[in-house]
């Protein structure tokens, strides 16, 4: 669950096609990068980028958590920013981005965790795991220095994070899952 999220959208007068109008904010999680639309409290200050708390106790620019969103539900104006807004993410969780590389572990014999990540070929993904053997990573900018064949990490984090949250992956690195329609869940 998260604590806190990201504004990426304020609609002051909520939705055109809602029956009942009320403010409302898309969100983006901080921890899970989980995409929320709530409605918000009267008289609060709403502004692109801001982080508000979400948890279930003391809120003060959220009213309540409507639902959970997937990313085609989002607007458009949300989904231009969206990018932004898992940039920050990733460069305010940076340690644990780099941990993920430094802790990388093979998912089967022909696959590796690594594999999954866009623009982490073969050899870069042995450059990778030869030199945290050496030492462990400590930032984006010395896994770039020790293996040039990665221009962006940073990129590559924020590219994944975007095409999970898309529903384009099989396996959910950094985010969880859509919730499958109730046709579809298995019990």
């Amino acid at each position: 669950m998260e604590d806190y999220a990201w504004v990426i959208e304020y609609l002051p007068a909520g939705h055109a096609r809602a029956i009942k109008r009320e403010p409302t904010v898309q969100l983006l999680g901080t921890r899970f990068f989980t995409l929320l639309e709530a409605t918000v409290q009267p008289n609060a200050s709403i502004v692109l980028g801001q982080k508000v708390y979400v948890g279930k106790e003391g809120r003060e620019e959220v009213a309540h958590i409507k639902s959970r969103l997937k990313y085609d539900d989002l607007t458009n104006g949300a989904r231009e920013f969206l990018p932004v807004m898992v940039k920050k993410g990733v460069k305010e969780r940076e340690s644990d981005f780099v941990n993920f590389v430094n802790n990388a572990k093979p998912i089967s014999i022909r696959v590796h965790t690594l594999d999954l990540m866009p623009g982490i070929g073969k050899k870069s993904m042995a450059a990778l795991l030869k030199e945290r053997e050496n030492k462990p990573f400590e930032s984006f900018e010395e896994m770039h220095k020790r293996v040039p064949a990665l221009s962006d990490p940073l990129g590559i984090f924020v590219h994944r994070i975007l095409s999970e949250l898309m529903g384009s992956e099989k396996y959910y690195l950094f985010t969880k899952p859509p919730t499958p329609p109730r046709d579809q869940r298995r019990y």
